[in-house]
C-alpha cells in the first residue's frame, strides 16, 4: 500500500485513537443476578444487528456475575434515535448498554439529530470496520469488473441519512471518482436499501463485512445480480492498510479503484473528508458504551468481558461461522478520554460537512442528480 502525506485540510491527528487492550483490576459481581440490555441502534437483521447478536450471545458468560442479556433494537435518524434514548432515557444503573455503529462520525461532524453530548457516554470497547460498496451489474454501460465504476452511468445512491456516515462515503467517493448520481435516502436501515438494491430501485450502496459475507456475497453476487466494486482501506494519517475483515475478497480498496482509474492519488478538500471519516469511523465504527454517570463497577466489569471474549473460542468459532472473521476491540481502560479528545474534531473540518450535508438535504437535494 502505498505511503501518503498526511492532508493539509484536517487535523487527522486529534481524531486519532490507538489499539490496545488492558486488563485492569478484576471487576466485582456487580451484574450477578441481574439483567444487561445491550441496545442496538439500528434495525433487526441489519449488518449491526447480525454483529450484535453474536456479541450478546458470548459476552453474558464472560461478565463476572453472568448477567442474562437481552437484545433491544432501536432504529431511526440514521442510528441516532438509539443514542439518544442512551444518553437521556436509559437506566444509568449498568442495566443498559448500547453497541452503537457509525455513531462517532455522526456526532462529531453532523447537527440535527443530537440531543445528548456524545461524549459524555462512558465508552467500554471500540470495534474497528470497514465498508464493502457493490453495485448492480446492469448499470451502464455495464459493469463488469470494479474499473467500471468509473465510467458508470445513471448511478442511484441508496442511502439511510444525509448525515449518516454511510451515506456521505457514498457520495464522497462518487465525486472523487467524478461520477454522477442520483442520490435516494430515507431508507429504514440497510436491509431496505438491499431489497431496493435488488428491485432495481436504486444500483449502488454498501454494507458492513458481516452482512455483505453473510447476504450479499452468497445471493446478490452469487445469482449474478451485484458485483463489488471496492472496500474503505484503513488509514491511520500516514499509510492505508487492508482491513483483515476484507484481505481476502477480491476487491481494490477505494485508493486503488482510483488509481487505476484516473492514475495516482487525488488531492483536494473531497479526498481529506474521505481520508478523516476513515480515521474516525473507521478506527470506532462500532462503540459499546454505557449511559452518562454509569457505576464504575459496571464499567471495569465489562471492560474486563471485551477482553476476554478475544480470546475466547467460542466466540471466535461462532463469528467465524457467522461472518467470516473475528473482530478486535480497543478495551483499554484509558478509551474514554481518548475518544472524548478524537470526538472534537477541527473546526474546518466541522464546517466542511456542515456545507456537504446541508448539500444532500436541500429541498430536492436527496432525489436529485449530482454532476
Amino acid at each position: 500500500m502505498p505511503n501518503v502525506t498526511r492532508p493539509i485540510g484536517f487535523t487527522l491527528a486529534a481524531l486519532a485513537t490507538c489499539v490496545c487492550l488492558s486488563t485492569g483490576a478484576p471487576a466485582a459481581d456487580f451484574y450477578a443476578g441481574k439483567r444487561l440490555t445491550l441496545l442496538i441502534n439500528y434495525a433487526a437483521g441489519g449488518p449491526s444487528d447480525i454483529d450484535g447478536r453474536v456479541f450478546a450471545r458470548h459476552i453474558g458468560r464472560l461478565i463476572a456475575g453472568q448477567p442474562t442479556v437481552i437484545v433491544q433494537n432501536m432504529d431511526g435518524a440514521g442510528g441516532q434515535v438509539g443514542v439518544n434514548y442512551l444518553g437521556e432515557v436509559a437506566a444509568k444503573d449498568g442495566s443498559v448498554v448500547g453497541l452503537l455503529t457509525g455513531s462517532a462520525f455522526i456526532n462529531t461532524f453532523a447537527a440535527g439529530n443530537q440531543r445528548v453530548d456524545f461524549r459524555s457516554l462512558e465508552f467500554i470497547a471500540a470495534q474497528r470496520s470497514t465498508s464493502v460498496y457493490y453495485m448492480r451489474k446492469d448499470v451502464k454501460p455495464g459493469i463488469k469488473q470494479a474499473a467500471d465504476l468509473a465510467r458508470a452511468e445513471g448511478v442511484i445512491i441508496g442511502g439511510l441519512a444525509a448525515d449518516s456516515s454511510k451515506d456521505i462515503l457514498l457520495r464522497l467517493t462518487l465525486d472523487i471518482l467524478g461520477v454522477p448520481y442520483k442520490y435516494v435516502t430515507s431508507y429504514r436501515g440497510t436491509n431496505a436499501v438491499r431489497l431496493a438494491l435488488q428491485q432495481g430501485e436504486v444500483n449502488i450502496t454498501s454494507e458492513s463485512p458481516p452482512a455483505y459475507r453473510g447476504v450479499v456475497e452468497p445471493s446478490l453476487v452469487k445469482d449474478g445480480i451485484a458485483i463489488p466494486v471496492f472496500y474503505d482501506p484503513g488509514w491511520d494519517g500516514t499509510n492505508f492498510s487492508v482491513p483483515k475483515e476484507v484481505a481476502d475478497l477480491s476487491m481494490p480498496g477505494f485508493q486503488e479503484l482510483y488509481a487505476k482509474a484516473k492514475g495516482g492519488l487525488p488531492k483536494g478538500p473531497l479526498w481529506d473528508a474521505y481520508l478523516s471519516i476513515l480515521f474516525l469511523s473507521g478506527n470506532n465504527f462500532r462503540l459499546l458504551a454505557l449511559p452518562p454517570g454509569a457505576p464504575a463497577e459496571a464499567q471495569a466489569a465489562l471492560r474486563e468481558a471485551v477482553v476476554k471474549i478475544q480470546t475466547d473460542r467460542e466466540f471466535a468459532d461462532d463469528a467465524t461461522k457467522v461472518f467470516g472473521y473475528v473482530p478486535t476491540f480497543d478495551a483499554a481502560a484509558d478509551l474514554s478520554p481518548r475518544l472524548r479528545k478524537a470526538l472534537s474534531a477541527p473546526p474546518e473540518a466541522k464546517a466542511f460537512f456542515a456545507r456537504y450535508i446541508a448539500e444532500a438535504s436541500k429541498a430536492n437535494g436527496p432525489t436529485e442528480a449530482r454532476k
